[in-house]
């Protein structure tokens, strides 16, 4: 019994099948999503949401962050950014990296909402670095 999965970009619908699992990068840690989950809304923090069929990953999408609706028959990723994980530009997430360090190492961390900011930025900007293969690195 599968599961109907939908991933959402701001700009369109860019997934929507029937899937094995999907293991998705929430902010308090990785979730496996099956058929029979229980309800769920969650916010996601950057990283690789795998997509499993036939009990191995068919297809990997980067999440910059975003939100992830889980019922027991749907899986549904609003995502703020996304791309798929073998169209990650390594020099790109380099330097994101680097504008992201800065950012958090300047942030007054008096101002709550600009620190947090900086963090998630920090996080994703790392994952998205952490989520690059050793063939897209080597093309550098």
């Amino acid at each position: 019994m599968p599961i109907a999965l939908e991933i959402i970009s701001p700009e369109k619908l860019l997934l929507a099948r029937e899937v094995d699992m999907v293991v998705l990068p929430g902010t308090e840690g990785d979730l496996g999503v099956l058929p029979g989950h229980a309800k769920l809304v969650t916010s996601l923090r950057g990283g690789l949401v795998d997509i499993y069929e036939n009990n191995q990953v068919t297809d990997r999408f980067f999440v910059s962050g975003g939100f992830a609706e889980i019922t027991e028959s749907r899986c549904a990723v609003l995502a703020d950014d996304i791309t798929r994980q073998a169209e990650l530009d390594p020099a790109l997430a380099a330097s994101l990296l680097d504008e992201a360090k800065v950012a958090y190492a300047a942030v007054d961390v008096a101002d709550h909402a600009a620190y947090l900011a900086a963090s998630d930025r920090l996080i994703a900007a790392q994952a998205m670095v952490d989520s690059i293969t050793p063939a897209q690195a080597d093309r550098l």
